[in-house]
Formats: structure tokens, sequence, C-alpha cells
């Protein structure tokens, strides 16, 4: 694990304008439906979600983020924090009441309203980073909110969010995401519980060990038959009977991600197969997140640490040469 110190970010009320100055990834780690957001626009332009019972306000997006990077910056004094890359979906738009009547070719700026129900982030610290197959990872923290989640018709209630903690590659933008670093079902009312939760997933990360097991992936190798194996069986899950899914892990991949994952195995520049259709753990791992990035943004942080889960068991089944349904 490389680390270079840096002078430490300021916290407090300069903290984001500080963050703002730092070059940025400006590549999309997620790709379907979704565009490109600042931090600055969802703080001062977009409107806030409320529960409507109470007409009291829910955590946005803008504190979300706000909260993590706080942690961030708390937690990693003299590194390198690169600005939030956030991507957003789903936009809810309306109009304020004295432009109920116009046209929408007429509405003016004011006049508008937005909110977006899905949000994906991230905040990059390059200074702390690992290598694998040439490939640079640095150490990322980020989130997910969806809205459509939460009982926004009822009273205060708790809020959903995801939260992980990884590794990037830069390479690709590729997420590395494992359970270990990854709150899937974060439930909280108030942004101080919010604060709490990411610290305290952050301090217990074990980032060396994760890359470490990054680092083994490459050491074991997928024959043609068995990718091909893989991929059938892949298929076959989804529509097996309940009872015979028990014990199996799913890959969590749509048709059409596994037509991409077959695609790349074949083109991608970075990470396709050897001459004779052979291809090590990192390689096809780093096939499932790319495809991974069509994911809409609600699934996309779930289907990253699956993907990671099956390289797992399938560096488990080659290196004790034990059985594994996807390569039977």
């Amino acid at each position: 694990m490389q680390t270079d110190t840096k002078e430490p970010v300021a916290v407090g009320e300069t903290l984001t304008e500080v963050m703002e100055e730092l070059q940025s990834s400006s590549r999309g780690f997620i790709e379907a439906n979704t565009i490109s957001g600042t931090l600055h626009e969802l703080n001062n332009k977009h409107i806030i979600p409320v529960f409507v019972k109470e007409n009291e306000p829910a955590i946005s997006h803008g504190e979300f983020i706000d909260a993590t990077m706080q942690a961030v910056s708390g937690i990693f004094k003299g590194e390198t924090i690169l600005r939030p890359n956030i991507r957003l979906s789903h936009p809810i738009k309306g109009r304020t009441p004295e432009a109920r009547n116009k046209p929408a070719s007429a509405l003016l700026e004011h006049e508008k309203t937005l909110y977006y129900e899905r949000m994906a982030f991230m905040i990059e610290i390059p200074s702390i980073s690992n290598e694998v197959e040439g490939n640079r990872l640095n150490l990322t923290i980020g989130g997910v909110k969806a809205y459509n989640m939460d009982s926004l018709m009822t009273k205060n209630s708790e809020q959903h969010f995801k939260v992980f903690i990884g590794f990037k590659n830069l390479v690709c933008t590729n997420l590395c995401v494992s359970t270990d670093g990854y709150l899937s079902n974060l439930k909280v009312r108030s942004i101080d519980a919010l604060y709490r939760a990411i610290e305290g997933l952050v301090m217990e990360f074990d980032a060396v060990h994760t890359a470490d097991e990054l680092q083994r992936l490459q050491e074991y190798i997928l024959t043609e038959s068995q990718f091909a194996q893989l991929v059938g069986r892949a298929r076959m899950y989804r529509h097996m009977p309940d009872g015979a899914k028990q014990g199996i892990t799913e890959l969590g991949l749509g048709d059409a991600q596994l037509n991409a994952v077959c695609k790349d195995y074949y083109t991608d520049s970075a990470f396709c197969c050897n001459a004779d259709g052979s291809i090590n753990l990192w390689r096809l791992y780093n096939l499932l997140t790319g495809a991974n990035k069509s994911s809409y943004i609600d699934l996309f942080l779930d289907r990253s640490a699956n993907a990671l889960n099956l390289a797992r068991e399938l560096m488990g089944a080659l290196q004790n040469k034990a059985d594994c349904w996807y390569l039977n």
C-alpha cells in the first residue's frame, strides 16, 4: 500500500471549497441513465424532499455527501482528498405556484424546481493507493441515496443509505467494493447518526487486507471452457427453482451485462483473455465490474460487492481444488 503524505485538508466551513479546488476524476464510474452533478448544484439549486405528513425535510443528497466528506477529512488527515464525483438519475421536476398555468417552454429558471430521486458519489484519495497487474487502485469512499427506498408519505422516519469504502481502478474507473467495506442498508433518522455510521465503516475497513486479496486474484486462471461454463451457469441461475438456488452465490448481472462481459472477454484492451482463451480472476473481475457500470444507481453497489464475492468463491475453488457450481 502506497501512501503519499500531503498537507492536511482543513475541516469546517472551507472543507467543500478546498476539495472543489482539487482535481477530480472526470470519467463516470457509473453510466446507466445518469448525468454528472456538482455539490454546489445539489446544495443551492435543488429542492429538498420532505416527509409529507409533517413537512419535515429529509436528509438531502448534499448533506449526505457533506457528512461523508467531513468523516473522510477527519480520518485521513494529511492525505490528498479529491472533490466528489457525483452521478444523478431520475429527475423529479416541478414548478412554483405562480407558474402553474404556464406552458413548459415559457417557464423561467426561477419558476422551475428540481431534485433527483437517486444519487451516487465517490470521493477519491489518490495518496493511498495500490497496484494490481499494472493497474493503479486509489482508495475511494462513497455512497448511494435513492429516495424511492424511503417512506416520504409518512411522518419523519428512518431513511435508507448505502455507503462503501474500497478502491477505484484508474485504468477503467471500475469500483472494487467488498462486503467488508459496504453498508448495504444503513437506516438513520439524523445527519449525526449518518456521520457516525460512515466514520465507523471507514475506521474499521482493512485496506491492506482488501488490497492483498485483489492482488491474489491475478494468480488464479480460468480456462476458456471454464469461462464459458461460468457464463452459461450465470444465465441458468435466474431461471432455476428457488430450492435449487440454495448455497449458490448469485451473479447479479443481467443478460445485457453478461453479453458485455462476453464481448469484452475478447475485445477489452486492458482485461481481455489470453491468446489461448484463458483469463485470470483479476481480469474477469474487472469485466464484471465494467459491465456493472450500466446498472441503475440503486443496484450498482450491491452488484459491485456481489462481483467480488463471486471472484472470491472462484479463487477459493481453484486454490483448494474444491467443487464450485459455476465451474462444474
